[in-house]
């Protein structure tokens, strides 16, 4: 009997396993990773629809809507929504340190208070286990209505640059924005004293003077770590274009006429007609300034 028994609860077993359905979510998972200069930030979450509902604040009846008004939001749906951050970054005038934090949404009638939460394991609303001073963060936003409409909840990034960027959340008609900014400049400059410090090639000089000349910043030791790397590396086009660059921008002209003209030289070897193209252009610009002085 007791084999019998054991049979008997193999087989419901087996037949669970073998009956269970994976079916399409009602809203789907969602991963989003964007790079912000030499920082990132991955955002997970779960995109819900708006099936006709009334999302924020109230019905016309008076009663509550599908996110009503000073409750917490998860922003999405399932688990909490999750944001990474793979460095310091600054939200409103606030540093909130690297790491992992659920994101929520307290919806007021004039404005809505974004959370960055350290506890990233609520399932659900977070309504039942939310506790405030697991906070890490919180900023305010105003949301505004906009004719463009999104049937599902949709984050995404906007107005990226080397140091900054937006998370845009839209759903439906309404639309917030939290911006992000991040010391681009302090991780780079600990970047170059690592690689210089371990035995920099050629194209590490050039690529740290490319930095410097496109930040508009230390241009003579830009111009100087061009020297190294076209020691190191013998004649490249690249190279002697950024040190033309670099040239024009510290006002030797001439020099960067002659540079210029070398990586046209090179350039057009391999067949590089864009730099040839870019090179003859600040040509014309550079002997009009001579002109000028």
């Amino acid at each position: 009997m007791r084999k019998i028994g054991l049979l008997l609860l193999v087989f419901n077993v087996s037949i669970c396993t073998w009956s269970q359905i994976t079916y399409p979510k009602a809203s789907p998972f969602s991963k989003l990773e964007q790079e912000i200069g030499l920082s990132k930030i991955t955002l997970e979450y779960s995109r819900p629809a708006v099936r006709g509902r009334e999302l924020f604040g109230e019905q016309a009846d008076g009663q509550p809507a599908l996110v009503p008004y000073d409750r917490i939001w998860r922003v999405g749906a399932n688990e909490s929504t999750k944001i990474t951050f793979e460095h310091d970054f600054v939200v409103d005038g606030h540093t909130l340190p690297q790491g992992k934090y659920a994101l929520y949404i307290f919806p007021y009638r004039e404005y809505w208070e974004v959370v960055f939460h350290k506890n990233t394991g609520h399932w659900g609303d977070g309504r039942a286990n939310y506790d405030p001073s697991e906070d890490a963060l919180r900023v305010k936003v105003v949301p505004i209505k906009t004719m463009q409409y999104h049937e599902n909840l949709l984050l995404t990034f906007e107005n990226i640059t080397h140091n900054s960027a937006q998370l845009i959340i839209q759903w439906a008609r309404t639309k917030a924005v939290v911006s992000f900014a991040t010391d681009t400049k302090r991780i780079m400059e600990n970047e170059i004293r690592e690689k210089l410090a371990n035995s920099p090639t050629g194209q590490t000089y050039y690529e740290i003077a490319r930095y410097y000349q496109e930040e508009g910043i230390r241009l003579d030791e830009a111009l100087s770590y061009l020297g190294k790397a076209l020691q190191m590396n013998g004649k490249t086009y690249y190279f002697y274009r950024v040190k033309a660059l670099v040239e024009g921008d510290l006002g030797d002209y001439t020099a960067a006429i002659e540079s210029a003209k070398k990586s046209i030289q090179l350039a057009e070897k391999e067949n590089k007609d864009e730099f040839v193209r870019l090179n003859q252009k600040d040509i014309k610009v550079w002997q009009e300034e001579l002109k000028n002085n």
